[in-house]
């Protein structure tokens, strides 16, 4: 009896284990597949399905890019920045042509503030969760996440190359000595002790009833 007894909560912990690890696969990449609340600001426009999938077949992409940096504004909110982002890289995704415009733009002014001197935090914070996103969205692809003409469509299959944009996202944290929002999107980016420490920074920095506290709530 005393061996079954211990043979019990190691298998309910074994069960507790596959249960976890099949939650997060359902879940699929944070950064891609659930949408940030970005309160009044303007985002790109979006279709009113329920899915994370869900992009307006009206939208003409190849206005993409010149859409994206306009909303990408010195005063729009971080939550903001990341849905835009999480947007255009699903909509980018359509167009391989499309998905390196983009990137090259966003990456380019952030290149630009480098060379300039520049103390420019959103730069960096753009590019670097671009890239991430990017790098994200190529998971959805090699985790079976589409079928049919969503798969034969989805056009970044790999991620991107010689770029890190965690640690840009970090250089952005940097310049800012501290910010929230910037924490928070940091976290979505790592897994384990890392993630888990921004998210404590996030949390800690959360006024309550904020864009931050809700999307922090939703996840």
């Amino acid at each position: 009896m005393r061996k079954i007894n211990h043979l019990v909560p190691r298998s309910v912990l074994a069960l507790g284990v596959l249960f976890t690890l099949s939650r997060a696969a359902f879940a699929g990449p944070a950064l891609i597949c659930h949408s940030f609340d970005a309160g009044d600001a303007p985002v790109l426009p979006w279709s009113s399905g329920s899915t994370w999938n869900s992009p307006d077949p009206s939208y003409d992409i190849e206005r993409l890019t010149a859409d994206t940096m306009r909303l990408l504004s010195a005063d729009a909110p971080i939550m903001a920045r990341m849905e835009t982002l999480r947007r255009a890289t699903i909509y980018a995704t359509k167009d391989r042509r499309i998905t390196a415009e983009l990137l090259s733009a966003v990456l380019g002014r952030a290149l630009t503030t480098a060379a300039d001197g520049s103390r420019d935090s959103l730069a960096w914070f753009d590019a670097g969760y671009l890239i991430e996103t990017y790098r994200q969205a190529s998971l959805v692809y090699r985790w079976d996440m589409l079928s049919g003409a969503e798969r034969s469509a989805w056009t970044l299959r790999s991620e991107p190359e010689a770029l890190d944009g965690y640690r840009f996202v970090r250089k952005a944290i940097d310049l800012e000595d501290s910010n929230a929002e910037m924490e928070f999107a940091a976290s979505l980016m790592k897994e384990g002790a890392a993630s888990a420490e921004h998210r404590r920074r996030a949390v800690a920095g959360a006024n309550a009833g904020s864009l931050l506290a809700r999307n922090l709530d939703n996840r």
